[in-house]
Parts: structure tokens; sequence; C-alpha cells
């Protein structure tokens, strides 16, 4: 998997979603269009400069491959510096730094030929599901998908044009369940929140485990956690069922311009972390006491090391650990695969060795 990098695209259009959300796409020019092919599910980071501070934030892409072409959709947080920003202030010609797209957040077509496959989202969760039911209910016209999208409101949710015309082009292999928790439906399954009482309900009638393939569920980190401990229970393989999460909160200390400053003092016992990036080493010391990740050593050397959301949860910052023992606080991007092969998420890899080595090329 080739490391992904920034290009600065040119924003082509800026469509409202909702009251607190936008679809935002870019212009791939053709010489970068080998950088920009992704597959459905798949998200990229974006990188600009917000009252003076480089931010970046990483944000599902929304729609199936289409040349020339790069959409995502961002839903302003509250409090939230780089979303506010986008809703309010991003107009087409403005140009921001696009990271090519990565995540593991997908599946080929090829390996779909009859396949039942079912989602759950949440809130701008529908994001990367748009571009997977759309892709998967194309690739085969045997195909089906299952979506149990769940927002506060009717006036929240995201996408409700796009995929009421999704429903009328796959009425008999498109269900779609629309839940409110805020709101009263029809049907008093589809009311309220999802708590393990009503998905164990849904599993019952809606969405029998034994019916489905391939599982995808995107939220806040208590759904996508429940989702995935019924799912267990219900004896659905692991390996069926793909996840990703919202990024939690404001991101860490770690800063897009440089890392947080460390001093190191006379006699204090360091760490050694050597990296390789765009086949060039470097080396940084950090102290002990001071239980600093890899990523932020790295950064106040290299600048230009890639990350996005700094809380384990987009891979951006994904290297292969050669030398040396870390801990990893938090990881909701790599799948087990990928530990066994020695990567880690350099945003939460704190050392416990006298020597790291860590390569982003790999």
């Amino acid at each position: 998997m080739a490391r992904a990098r920034f290009h600065t695209l040119a924003v082509a259009e800026v469509r409202p979603l909702t009251a607190a959300s936008v679809e935002v796409t870019f212009a791939v020019p053709d010489e970068l269009r080998g950088e920009y092919d992704y597959l459905p599910g798949q998200h990229v980071a974006l990188r600009a400069t917000v009252g003076g501070h480089e931010l970046r934030r990483s944000y599902s892409i929304c729609r199936p491959p289409s040349p020339g072409r790069i959409s995502v959709a961002i839903k302003r947080d509250l409090g939230g510096a780089f979303s506010t920003w986008a809703t309010s202030e991003l107009r087409p010609g403005d140009r921001i730094d696009v990271m090519s797209p990565q995540g593991t957040f997908t599946i080929e077509k090829a390996a779909l030929d009859g396949a039942h496959v079912a989602g759950i989202a949440a809130g701008s969760g529908i994001t990367p599901l748009m571009a997977l039911a759309s892709s998967i209910l194309a690739a085969s016209d045997t195909n089906r998908f299952t979506l149990v999208y769940t927002n506060r409101t009717a006036i929240d949710v995201m996408f409700l044009e796009e995929l009421a015309d999704l429903k009328d082009r796959y009425p008999s292999r498109l269900a779609l369940h629309h839940v409110l928790s805020r709101e009263q439906r029809s049907a008093p399954l589809l009311s309220g929140r999802i708590d393990e009482d009503r998905l164990q309900r849904m599993l019952d009638g809606l969405l029998p485990p034994e019916t489905v393939d391939e599982w995808f569920l995107c939220g806040p980190f208590e759904l996508v956690q429940l989702c995935r401990d019924v799912l267990e229970a219900r004896g659905v393989p692991r390996e069926r069922v793909h996840f990703e999460l919202f990024t939690t909160g404001e991101p860490g200390e770690v800063r897009g311009d440089a890392g947080r400053p460390v001093v190191v003092h006379d006699g204090e016992k360091t760490v050694e972390i050597e990296f390789t990036l765009d086949g060039q080493t470097s080396t940084v010391t950090t102290p002990v006491d001071a239980n600093e990740s890899v990523l932020n050593a790295a950064l106040r050397v290299r600048p230009d090391v890639p990350f996005a959301c700094a809380g384990g949860v987009c891979g951006t910052c994904r290297a292969r650990l050669l030398t040396g023992d870390v801990r990893m606080t938090e990881n909701y991007a790599l799948e087990p695969e990928e530990l066994e092969r020695g990567y880690v998420l350099t945003c939460q890899s704190h050392p416990l060795t006298d020597r790291v080595v860590v390569d982003y090329d790999v």
C-alpha cells in the first residue's frame, strides 16, 4: 500500500446537505487521477490553515468512484474549528490540501456476487455507506443492501434525497430503515435510541444475521461497539464485521505544523526514535518521562510526517515497527493481520525500549 500524500486541489462545488452539513467536491486534474483512485468506503484527510493554525481532519468519500472528482461530506461539530470553518467559509475556487485516499473500510466489488450487505450508520456515519451501497448495488443485479440509519430528527438526515433516489433505483434490493431517536415514527421499532434491546429486536425482524454476508458499521464509539458486541454474541465472525469510528472529540496534543515542544535535560534518561519517510532517515531523542508518542517526536524534526486525526481512528500515521517495542494506547484503524506484520499507529505508540525504529515507506 503506497503512502498517501497531500496535493492541493480546487473546490469545485459546495452543496448544503442539512443546516449543519455540506458536501464538498474537489476537482482532480488529469495528472493526479491515478493518485485519487479509490475504493468505496475509503477516506481522505484535508489540511488547511484556520485561525493561523494548521488543522487536519479526515472525511469519508461519499460518492462512487468518478474520474476527475472526489466528494466528501462535512458535518459541523460543536466547537470543531475545522468543521465550522469548512461548513461556513469554504467556497468553490478555494484551494486546500487533500491527501490521496486510504482506509480499509471497503470491499472489492469483484468479491461480490449475490451478496447481502448490511450497514448500520448514525449521523454523518452515512457518508462512506453512501458510496458503498451505491457501488455494491450497481456491481451485480443479485446483490442486496440493507441500511439502518439513525438520526435525532428528520431534518438531521444527510443525503435524504440521494437515499430516496437509490431506493427508487433498486426498490427490491435496497432495504432502507430510518431510525429517529427524538421523533415518533409510525413503526415503534424505528422510534427511539438504538440500545441493546432495540438492536436485538431489529436483528430478530428486520435484519437476521444469518442472512447477511458482510456488515459495515459507522458512527460514534458507543453505537459501533454495541453492534460489534451483539453481532459477536449472535455468532457473526469478526472478519465479516467492518467498522469505522467518528474521531472522538478534538485531536490530541499533536499539531500539524510541529510536535509538542519537549526539553531534554542533561542526565535525563531518553529514548532514541529513528524513522524513515520518503527514503530519508531521521533521528530524534525524547525523554522517557515525557511519555511522548512516536508521531509527536517525529514531527519535531520532520513536519511532513503523515497524520490526520491523531486519535487512533483514521490510520494515516501508520508505520511498520522494525526495531524495539511500543505501547499503543488506542487502535481503531489497524486490522489484526496488520498488527501481526508489525504495523503501528505512530500517534498512539509510546516507546517501551531505549531505541525504536519505524518505517513509514514500507
